[in-house]
């Protein structure tokens, strides 16, 4: 009796936690079409996923998902899978970088020259290059080598929702009630861990009053559960296959309306690549109802917004980030001036504090266009007096320093102008090893009173070196800024206020008074172990 007592109270201690089911809406009403949904930034066991593509596909196809976007972890040297059908979903493959300033989606990359990596600017600069759209990922993540931070540079996109981040600033008994009721509603389980990510969010609506930012809810599916590491997706050591990929992708989705697919794998990856980069597309958390549709649209002054919405849902308009129209229903419309809009749908009772949205859109532009490209950047007057330190003949003063494994060579060679330096470098060792090539200029105490460096250079092929300014002292402090070489010659102009520091020093930027040396560093950071190459450098001069 006393057995049957305690099993009773444990099943109604489960009712009472269980979560509510998804809310089942009919189809959408005309005038609303059925989007074609997805889900991006998946993780397979080629990083620290646990399934294979095949699994992922096959978990998209289960969730009734038209496509899933693959984005393992990697610096974009793997040549990408090119778009497939598998199990009627369309599969395209993608790529998370690492970089200093947090983890980066790069979308719709071919094979990269050399490893993406080091700061987040140079690395969107590479993506941008590349020809890629560039999603800041997790920004909101308790971890802050996950969390991206570095809001100067242009990416196209943020992650406004991230499942691996949701979880990390929950209460204990939240992830309690989570795991206890996941066997039985494990959509609906997962979703109790959302909640509106309000700085993210403002985040978001500040950016796209500068330019075109796009907003998407990303699965972060890694169908892992670290045992050891109390929840930890990234520990492969001792983990469960837990929550599966398709509870992740039944939980929240991305929606195209406007796209059509037609069954050819390129093109319509291009069709949903092209909707992502436009903004074309609205965020859905399917565990609380569906299907949804959502309809934005501007018409002589007079925003509408139409929603596949039951009659207690409520429609919210921001306006440049500020909430100014709210309905409840299923269609909200205001009268609108100059400026950036978004809608969020929301539903009684939905989890979280404050309460996750159900329906999220991308930022409309009334009565101006968003910035598409990203900005160029200013960097004031142009210097007007330079002081040369080398311009032809021998590289008096230049030293080489390198690890142990690798090679290094300075030469000076003909050049239709007279003469110029030809840096040459071979990369060995292991990655313990951390291999480099340097080259040392002596930078003259002079130097101190400009504010930028100048020079001419090329690479006989695509990459990155790193221009260092380094004080003397047994620790020696550096600062950095990354420049991207290849055939084509070109004069770069660095100002010394973008340098940032490598490792520890004791200020933000380059203290010129104690700067003794200019380095030009290839190193494991943009260059494979194994590698080799020759850059050439002239007229290098500073100024201010």
């Amino acid at each position: 009796m006393r057995r049957l007592s305690i099993l009773l109270i444990a099943a109604i201690a489960l009712w009472l936690m269980m979560p509510p089911a998804a809310r089942q809406l009919p189809a959408p009403r005309p005038g609303l079409t059925p989007a074609v949904r997805g889900v991006v930034h998946v993780h397979t066991n080629r990083s620290d996923g646990t399934g294979s593509v095949d699994d992922v596909v096959r978990a998209a196809a289960r969730a009734a998902l038209q496509f899933v976007i693959v984005t393992d972890h990697g610096d974009g040297t793997r040549a990408p899978d090119l778009p497939d059908y598998r199990n009627g979903v369309l599969y395209i493959d993608a790529l998370e970088i690492s970089t200093t300033d947090g983890h980066l989606i790069a979308l719709g990359l071919p094979k990269a020259p050399y490893p993406l990596a080091g700061e987040g600017r140079d690395v969107v600069e590479d993506v941008h290059r590349l020809g890629g759209i560039a999603i800041a990922a997790h920004p909101g993540s308790e971890k802050t080598e996950l969390r991206w931070s570095d809001w100067t540079v242009s990416i196209e996109g943020l992650e406004w929702l991230n499942a691996d981040s949701e979880w990390r600033d929950e209460r204990p008994w939240t992830l309690a009630r989570a795991l206890l009721t996941y066997p039985f509603r494990p959509p609906q389980a997962l979703a109790l861990l959302l909640d509106r990510p309000d700085p993210i969010i403002r985040r978001w609506d500040e950016l796209s009053q500068q330019r075109r930012v796009v907003g998407l809810a990303a699965a972060d599916a890694h169908a892992r559960l670290g045992i050891r590491s109390l929840g930890e997706p990234y520990d492969s050591a001792a983990s469960l296959h837990f929550p599966s990929y398709t509870s992740s992708f039944r939980e929240f989705s991305i929606a195209l309306p406007d796209a059509r697919l037609t069954g050819d794998a390129a093109a319509d990856a291009r069709v949903v690549l092209d909707a992502i980069r436009q903004g074309a597309f609205y965020s859905i958390v399917d565990a609380l109802a569906g299907p949804a549709a959502l309809s934005v649209r501007e018409d002589a002054g007079t925003i509408t917004v139409d929603a596949q919405a039951p009659d207690d849902a409520r429609i919210t308009l921001f306006r440049n980030g500020v909430a100014v129209a709210a309905a409840q229903g299923a269609r909200l419309q205001h009268e609108t001036d100059a400026a950036v809009y978004r809608v969020e749908v929301t539903l009684p009772g939905s989890p979280g504090n404050p309460p996750v949205p159900w329906i999220v859109s991308n930022p409309i532009y009334v009565g101006r266009e968003p910035q598409q490209s990203p900005p160029e950047v200013t960097e004031g007057p142009k210097a007007r007096t330079f002081t040369t330190l080398y311009s032809g003949g021998p590289a008096r003063g230049w030293t080489i320093e390198k690890s142990a494994a690798s090679d290094a060579a300075i030469d000076v060679i003909g050049a239709i102008t007279g003469s110029q330096v030809l840096l040459r470098f071979a990369m060995s060792g292991t990655t313990a090893d951390s291999p480099y090539a340097a080259f040392v200029m002596p930078a003259p105490p002079a130097m101190a009173s400009s504010d930028r460096l100048v020079f001419t250079a090329r690479a006989d092929r695509p990459m990155r070196v790193s221009v260092q300014l380094r004080a003397p002292g047994e620790e020696g402090e550096r600062w950095r800024r990354s420049v991207y070489l290849d055939r084509t010659p070109r004069t770069i102009e660095l100002p010394f206020a973008d340098f940032r520091p490598v490792s520890k020093t004791s200020a933000a930027q380059p203290v010129l008074s104690k700067v003794d040396a200019v380095l030009f560093v290839v190193d494991a950071v943009n260059a494979k172990i194994g590698s080799n190459g020759q850059i050439t450098i002239d007229d290098i001069k500073y100024g201010r």
